[in-house]
C-alpha cells in the first residue's frame, strides 16, 4: 500500500499503524504521529487503520542538551 510519510511516498505491507511503525523501524514510544493533520494519542496506535494515500508525519523525540 502506498502512503506518504514525512512528505515521501512509501510502500508498506501493513494497514495497522503500530505494524507500520514496527515495519519501518520506528520506536513505539518517544514519538508523535500525525495522521492527515490530526495528532494521534499513543494509545490509539494499535487500533488505527491506515488507508492508501494517507499522510503520516512522524517525529522522534531526541534527548540531549
Amino acid at each position: 500500500m502506498l502512503i506518504i510519510i514525512n512528505g515521501e511516498e512509501r510502500t508498506v505491507s501493513h494497514s495497522l499503524l503500530r505494524d507500520i511503525l514496527v515495519e519501518l523501524d520506528y520506536p513505539l514510544s518517544g514519538i508523535a504521529v500525525e495522521l492527515n493533520g490530526t495528532i494521534l494519542p499513543m494509545d490509539t496506535y494499535e487500533s488505527t487503520q491506515i488507508s492508501a494515500a494517507d499522510r503520516l508525519e512522524i517525529v522522534c523525540f531526541v534527548g540531549g542538551g
